[in-house]
C-alpha cells in the first residue's frame, strides 16, 4: 500500500491542511476590516418639503459638508459616517411618525427636527429616558436634565439682546407682531418678558398683533400698527409667513428699524423678497459675523466652517449655523465615546461638557442646560442689499457699534 502524504495524514487526525491556517486567519482579518469600515448611521429629521423646505435644504448641505469634513478625517473609531436624513415635511405629525419609528430601532441619538413645533411635539416622546434628541431649531425650551437639547441661543436670548440694542439706540416705542404658531408664541413670551425686565422699563409695546400662518394679508395689522406711530417693529415669522408680512411692511410704508426671526437669516431668503424687504432689516444673529470679537480657538472653529461649506459651494449663514455645532457635538461625543455609545452616555457627555468650542463660542452645559450659549453670544446684523450679506450693527450682547 502506498504510503499517506503528509497532507492526507493531517485531513485525516482533523488538522488543517497547511496554509489552511493562515488562510482563515486573513478572512477573519477581512470580516473584521469589513465590519469595522462599515458606515456608522446616524438619525437626522428635516423638513425637506413644506414651509421649512428653505430651512431644511440649506441645513442638509451643512450636513452634508460635516459627512465629506468627518470622513476626511478618518471618520469615527475608523469607521466612515452617514448621515441618514428623514423628512419630516414641516409637519409636527410627521415628526412625531419618524421618531417613533426609530424608537422601535432603539437608536442613541436624533438629529432635529428643526421646526420648533416639530421639536416640541417630538419632546415628550424622548425627554425623560431617550434617545438623545438634539433639536435644530432654537425655538424651545427643553427641560433642564431631560434627554432634549436645542440649537443655538434661545428666543429670549435673541430678544433681550435686540431691545438692549433698541434701548440703547434711543428707540423707546416697540410694535410687534406674530404668527400664532408655536414660533410666534415663543417669540411673543420672550418680547413680553424681555420688556419686563427692569433695565427695559423705558420701553413702551405700543402696537401688539397676531396673523396666521396661512393667511395671506396683514394689511389690517400693519395699519393699526403705523397708527401707533411706532419707533422699531418686531416682526417675527419664518419663511413663507414671513414674505406675507415683509410685502405688509412694505405696502403699508411703515419705514422703522424691524427685526425679524433669524430662520429668515439666509441668502435664498434675502433674493426671493429682495423686491419688498424693510429698509432696515434686523436680526439676532451668531458670532460668525464678528470674527474679530471671539478667541482663537472659536475663530479657528469659524475658518473650518466656512471653509467646508466653500467646499460645498454655500456661503455661511444662520441656517448653516444652526446645524453645524450640534452635529459637530454629536460627532465629538462619538468619537469620545465610541460608535456604540448608548443614548445616556451620550446625554451624560453633554449635560457635562464646559469648554468644547464651536463657530458659536465656548460651551457650558452645566451653566447653561440644554443649550450651552446664552445672549452673550448673540449680536444684531443688519441685511445689506448693497453688499448682499450682514454687517455687524452691534457688539456681542447687543451693544450699537
Amino acid at each position: 500500500m502506498k504510503p499517506l502524504s503528509s497532507r492526507a495524514l493531517r485531513l485525516r487526525s482533523g488538522q488543517a491542511p497547511r496554509g489552511t491556517a493562515t488562510i482563515l486567519v486573513l478572512a477573519a482579518l477581512t470580516l473584521t476590516s469589513a465590519q469595522a469600515a462599515e458606515p456608522l448611521e446616524i438619525n437626522v429629521l428635516l423638513p425637506l418639503s413644506g414651509t421649512g423646505t428653505f430651512i431644511g435644504t440649506e441645513q442638509l448641505k451643512a450636513i452634508n459638508a460635516i459627512e465629506a469634513l468627518v470622513n476626511k478625517q478618518g471618520g469615527i473609531a475608523g469607521r466612515p459616517v452617514k448621515f441618514v436624513i428623514g423628512d419630516e415635511q414641516s409637519n409636527p405629525q410627521v415628526a412625531v411618525q419618524l421618531v417613533q419609528g426609530l424608537l422601535a430601532k432603539h437608536v442613541p441619538l436624533i438629529l432635529g427636527p428643526t421646526m420648533s413645533a416639530s421639536c416640541g411635539a417630538v419632546a415628550p416622546l424622548v425627554e425623560k429616558d431617550g434617545p438623545v434628541d438634539y433639536c435644530l431649531a432654537n425655538g424651545i425650551r427643553p427641560t433642564p436634565g431631560s434627554y432634549v437639547f436645542s440649537s443655538l441661543f434661545q428666543t429670549h436670548d435673541m430678544l433681550t439682546v435686540a431691545l438692549r440694542y433698541f434701548r440703547q439706540r434711543g428707540l423707546t416705542r416697540v410694535a410687534a407682531i406674530f404668527t400664532t404658531d408655536a414660533t410666534g408664541q415663543d417669540a411673543e413670551r420672550a418680547l413680553l418678558d424681555g420688556l419686563a425686565r427692569p433695565e427695559n422699563k423705558g420701553l413702551a409695546l405700543v402696537a401688539h398683533e397676531h396673523f396666521a400662518l396661512g393667511d395671506i394679508s396683514v394689511a389690517a395689522q400693519m395699519a393699526h400698527i403705523k397708527a401707533a406711530d411706532p419707533q422699531a417693529l418686531v416682526a417675527w415669522a419664518t419663511g413663507t409667513p414671513a414674505g406675507t408680512l415683509f410685502h405688509g411692511i412694505f405696502d403699508a410704508g411703515l419705514v422703522v428699524p424691524t427685526l425679524t426671526s433669524p430662520g429668515n437669516l439666509n441668502y435664498p431668503q434675502m433674493k426671493q423678497y429682495a423686491a419688498f424687504l424693510p429698509k432696515e432689516l434686523l436680526f439676532a444673529a451668531a458670532p460668525f459675523f464678528a470674527p474679530d470679537e471671539v478667541d482663537r480657538t472659536t475663530r479657528a472653529a469659524l475658518a473650518t466652517f466656512s471653509s467646508s461649506l466653500a467646499a460645498n459651494d454655500a456661503k455661511p449663514d444662520m441656517i448653516f449655523a444652526s446645524a453645524w455645532d450640534p452635529v459637530m457635538l454629536a460627532v465629538a461625543a462619538l468619537r469620545k465615546l465610541g460608535p456604540d455609545a448608548t443614548a445616556a452616555q451620550l446625554h451624560d457627555y453633554l449635560e457635562k461638557q464646559r469648554g468644547w468650542v464651536g463657530i458659536n463660542g465656548r460651551y457650558d452645559f452645566v451653566a447653561i442646560p440644554q443649550r450651552g450659549i446664552d445672549d452673550a453670544a448673540a449680536l444684531v446684523v443688519r441685511w445689506d442689499p448693497d453688499k448682499i450679506t450682514w454687517i455687524p450693527v452691534s457688539k456681542l450682547g447687543g451693544r450699537p457699534l
